[in-house]
């Protein structure tokens, strides 16, 4: 998360969106966020925290079902015994002179929500969180990185020279990467470097429809605010969408109907199907 200076809707949007990164499906999903890297210099930092504490717990609860996921969530616990118990979840904030390591090198896939803090601000900060993401955390799959568009524009090519330096395979600026693994074109894999004796996320890539050769990583962008702040105006030159919450959050109404609008059009094609589900989306 790149400090900047945001609204509370701001605050409260990206935090839904984190924790969406992390509960959808209870976290049993090998692209769930697990870590966020967070500016202990940010003088919003601890509304932040507090708009993820609101989030996370707010969250629908699901049950936790996958195998061995009770038994992980055990070892969070042990590893961290303050941490926050909200309902069916863990929120871990590790302090700045705490060892993260349990955190950022045991793939909990279970809800198990960590926030550690790197200094700066600015292009300073991002160049720290880039190191600390390549450095410290277990697995290159992917990584998120949120900044409002003042900010993008402000650190200019140091900007895009970040995110060239993040060794992930899959990257979503302004969004989550899950939908570098729905989206047919994009490669889903490993970032290049991993071997049979240490495999790490992977070998290749899979999808990749435009059948291009060497690709390193894959990297998608999505509106930094909801539908109407993402008006050009209002947003400052960020990414518009039509959408008030976009109905895969965790904490939209409608999304399951959506999600079940989506797969029958995909199987019967109907049209006025998919209009009907459009407008449901637009309701989440």
């Amino acid at each position: 998360m790149v400090p900047g200076a945001w609204t509370d809707a701001d605050l409260a949007y990206q935090a839904e969106h984190i924790a969406t990164m992390r509960l959808q499906n209870c976290g049993h999903n090998c692209i769930a966020g697990q870590v966020v890297i967070l500016s202990s210099d940010w003088d919003q930092a601890d509304a932040f925290r507090a708009a993820l504490r609101r989030a996370y717990a707010n969250a629908p609860e699901r049950p936790i079902w996958y195998p061995g996921s009770p038994a992980r969530m055990d070892l969070a616990t042990e590893a961290y015994p303050d941490a926050l118990v909200l309902g069916d979840r863990l929120l871990v904030e590790v302090d700045a002179d705490a060892d993260a390591t349990a955190l950022e090198t045991t793939e909990y896939f279970a809800p198990v929500l960590g926030v550690v803090t790197v200094p700066g601000t600015g292009q300073e900060f991002l160049d720290a969180a880039v190191a600390h993401a390549n450095d410290k955390l277990q697995g290159t799959l992917g990584a998120n990185l949120l900044i409002d568009p003042a900010t993008e524009r402000s650190l200019g090519a140091g900007f895009e020279r970040a995110i060239a330096a993040l060794r992930y395979g899959s990257i979503a600026i302004n969004g989550w990467t899950a939908f570098g693994f729905i989206t047919p074109t994009l490669t889903w894999g490993a970032y290049p470097g991993s071997t049979i004796e240490d495999v790490g996320s992977g070998i290749g890539v899979v999808h990749n429809a435009l059948l291009l050769d060497g690709v390193e990583r894959s990297v998608l962008r999505g509106p930094f605010r909801p539908f109407p702040r993402s008006l050009p105006i209002a947003n400052g030159g960020g990414r518009l969408t039509i959408l008030p919450k976009p109905p895969w959050f965790v904490s939209a109404r409608t999304g399951a109907t959506v999600s079940e609008g989506l797969t029958r059009y995909r199987v019967d094609g109907r049209i006025a199907g998919l209009m009907k589900t459009l407008t449901k989306a637009l309701r989440a």
